[in-house]
């Protein structure tokens, strides 16, 4: 199958960051279809060859287990091309078109790795050129819009240029295997579905926690804040699949059905609710693996008097039979104690106690990063005597040493599926305008809010009110029990 592959925003950070290095290890790994090409477009004028010795320069930068040897690169740069662009004349989209009809290819991707801003004129272009014909997909990188109106508007001029199956709009989580695994874990066997509802599951946490600050991306940042970074769209999205219904088939609209019934099924924020239950805070200055890190407002372009937030825990729950009082509770951060991504399932407790000393409930962790992998906490006697307490043991399933081949990152499988056009990991609109209906009372009800951000030191877990918030259930943060 011939394709094309083009690159909006070709000299950008994601591009030779992410988008690259992710092609070239499908290419790598013998993935990559053939006959494909590559084409990078830009404001820069550079030839071909320019480019690639850019991009070249550029992978040194890449972990050095992906990194491409000299001869690597020059196979994988043969499929690499570049068009100058500039992205408010109506001209160059005809010349990109002129470029893209001399070959014909099977399959054409546009992947708008630009500020979203662009996305409305960028689409509105290629309608115009025709550019947006059967074999044309085009794929959008979050954030998708900065609030409903700004979504819908972003989809709007989408589908007027595109069918919703064109429309391929990326969530990189989804590609993570780990997130992956969570169909496979609960649809794919017999052993957990039974007990995925509310008579046997007293809560779940979902916790995307990062040690990094904002670095070099604090006016980006600023203008964004935790909640539409990583709330509104990855952490939503692993709620839906953990509380979805079993949806009829592995086809892409039988998921996304499912996904969506589980959003309009959210409980609404009120401004009441919000001061209740959602939890704001912003890092201080701090230390990270022992050594002083400065605070939010001390980052590079981060103005003094910021009120964006950098943590947001909040309880939520899921009206329906399945899930009709349990608390999920999804928390976010920067600058945290750890690096980590999980899905704690906190199971009740056994109904009637008959051995000695206090029991801790099972508990299914999900773990999505650093580490990818599954592991159930259960109660064991060690035999060592009668009558002995009972002693937590794990079973842990360690997904990179049980598949020990070479397993696939999250963009190298998502543009693989743009690619064969496979929707079934991509966001559909309906979805992400759901997921910010949901999230905009919180937003309103800060802006109304004088307060301002809870502060919390670097290294820690957040602010106090963040396992105040969990522990007025009577349950506490995984990492506290």
């Amino acid at each position: 199958m011939s394709f094309d592959l083009v690159f909006f925003g070709g000299t950008g950070d994601l591009t030779w960051r992410k988008l690259m290095p992710a092609l070239f290890q499908a290419f790598r790994h013998g993935k990559l279809p053939e006959g494909g090409r590559i084409l990078a477009v830009a404001r820069d004028e550079q030839t071909d060859e320019r480019y690639r010795e850019w991009l070249k320069e550029r992978f040194r930068e890449v972990d050095g287990a992906k990194r491409p040897t000299d001869e690597e690169f020059e196979k994988f740069g043969a499929l690499i091309h570049y068009r100058r662009m500039d992205l408010s004349q109506p001209e160059h989209y005809q010349g990109l078109k002129d470029w893209l009809d001399a070959r014909n290819a099977d399959t054409v991707v546009l992947y708008l790795a630009t500020s979203p801003h662009l996305f409305t004129g960028i689409c509105q272009q290629l309608g115009a050129v025709g550019l947006n014909h059967a074999k044309v997909r085009v794929v959008l990188e979050k954030p998708l819009g900065h609030d409903l109106a700004s979504a819908q508007e972003i989809n709007r001029a989408v589908r007027s240029v595109f069918a919703e199956s064109q429309a391929f709009r990326i969530d990189h989580y989804l590609g993570k295997p780990s997130v992956q695994n969570l169909m496979a874990l609960r649809f794919g066997n017999a052993l957990f579905e039974p007990l995925w509802r509310r008579e046997s599951i007293a809560n779940i946490q979902i916790t995307l926690a990062e040690r990094l600050g904002v670095g070099t991306r604090g006016a980006f940042y600023d203008g964004t804040g935790a909640l539409r970074d990583m709330i509104q769209n990855h952490a939503l999205q692993l709620l839906t699949m953990i509380a979805m219904e079993p949806p009829s088939s592995n086809d892409a609209d039988a998921i996304r059905d499912e996904k969506l019934k589980v959003l309009r099924s959210l409980k609404p924020f009120t401004a009441e609710s919000v001061a209740r239950d959602v939890v704001r805070g912003q890092y201080r200055a701090g230390s990270i693996e022992g050594k002083a890190v400065p605070g939010y407002l001390e980052e590079v372009k981060v103005p003094p008097d910021s009120q964006c937030e950098t943590f947001v825990a909040l309880r939520t729950e899921v009206n329906n039979w399945r899930w009709a009082g349990v608390p999920f509770y999804l928390r976010t951060g920067k600058r945290l104690a750890e690096r980590d991504a999980q899905i704690v399932v906190n199971f009740r407790q056994v109904p009637h106690k008959i051995f000695p000393g206090g029991s801790q409930p099972n508990r299914l962790v999900i773990k999505l990063q650093p580490e990818d992998g599954l592991e159930l906490q259960l109660l064991a006697q060690k035999g060592a005597s009668h009558g002995e307490q009972l002693t937590p043991v794990s079973l842990d399933l360690d997904f990179d040493k049980a598949f020990a081949t070479q397993r696939v990152g999250a963009y190298e499988r998502l543009l693989l599926d743009a690619i064969a056009g496979r929707l079934n990991l991509f966001v559909r609109s309906d979805e992400q305008e759901q997921a910010w209906r949901w999230v905009e009372p919180i937003l309103d009800a800060w802006e109304a809010d004088t307060s301002g951000p809870r502060p919390y030191s670097c290294g820690s877990w957040g602010p106090a009110a963040a396992s105040a918030l969990v522990a007025r259930d009577g349950f506490h943060w995984a990492e506290e029990q």
